[in-house]
């Protein structure tokens, strides 16, 4: 038995996922791989459920009916995990933007050096990203320097979505209150975390923009994280 569950939500990802899980299962360290897919008509599903003979007990899928929301997938996740024994708790992209090997060292940050939620970070030490377009990265980075000055939060990247949590987190937090789905979703888990008392640690990393298969960023999700940033720091105030 695996400590580690790693979260993968999907949709429309048959060009990435097998790749994906191939390498997590190659790795030094053990993880569990679940696969949350939101009703992939391209066949993502299928390609996981392919897989389990060569990882029995290893691989998992929860298949839901439709296109629902990064934050729900994860929320989805995040109590399907809960209800098993593992103790950290991984959230990852499926098109290799993040890099499988880091999740060793987001391992290592909670399991060896006392973090509660680590914290794969653009930005910590500079900015670390590949292939993306100058106006995406500025979108990122002004984002993260956003929600500082509203949230006080002392993390350079405030929405980053690699993520390892210590098991304690997710039981504290009340999960059916995560309101936000796509960068609103992220920011919200880490101010929460940080809320409640728990320690926030970033660890460096180097983010690679997808080379197959379509981002899932739109401008309802950016309009989300602005609004959703000041709604959730002022509903703080009296909870």
């Amino acid at each position: 038995m695996s400590d580690g569950l790693v979260i993968i939500p999907t949709y429309n990802e048959k060009e990435n996922i097998e790749s994906i899980i191939h390498k997590v299962f190659s790795l030094e360290k053990q993880f569990h791989v679940l696969v949350v897919d939101d009703g992939s008509p391209d066949g993502t599903a299928s390609l996981v459920k392919a897989l389990f003979g060569e990882y029995t007990d290893r691989l998992f899928i929860q298949e839901r009916a439709g296109k629902l929301g990064l934050g729900t997938a994860y929320i989805h996740g995040f109590k399907w995990a809960l209800k098993r024994d593992y103790k950290f708790i991984f959230e990852m992209d499926a098109d290799f933007s993040h890099n499988p090997d880091d999740l060793i060292h987001l391992h290592n940050a909670c399991s060896v050096e006392g973090a509660d939620l680590a914290i794969g970070s653009r930005y910590i030490t500079g900015v670390n990203v590949v292939n993306w377009p100058l106006e995406r990265v500025l979108l990122s980075y002004c984002a993260s320097v956003y929600v500082r000055l509203i949230t006080r939060m002392k993390i350079q990247d405030t929405t980053a979505g690699f993520k390892c949590y210590k098991r304690l987190v997710l039981e504290t937090i009340d999960l059916d209150k995560i309101k936000f789905m796509g960068y609103a979703f992220q920011i919200e888990m880490k101010f929460t975390s940080w809320k409640l008392g728990f320690k926030l640690v970033e660890v460096p990393i180097i983010f690679t923009d997808r080379k197959l298969g379509e981002s899932k960023m739109s401008s309802n999700i950016i309009k989300e994280a602005f609004w959703g940033v000041i709604q959730m720091k002022w509903n703080s105030f009296f909870s």
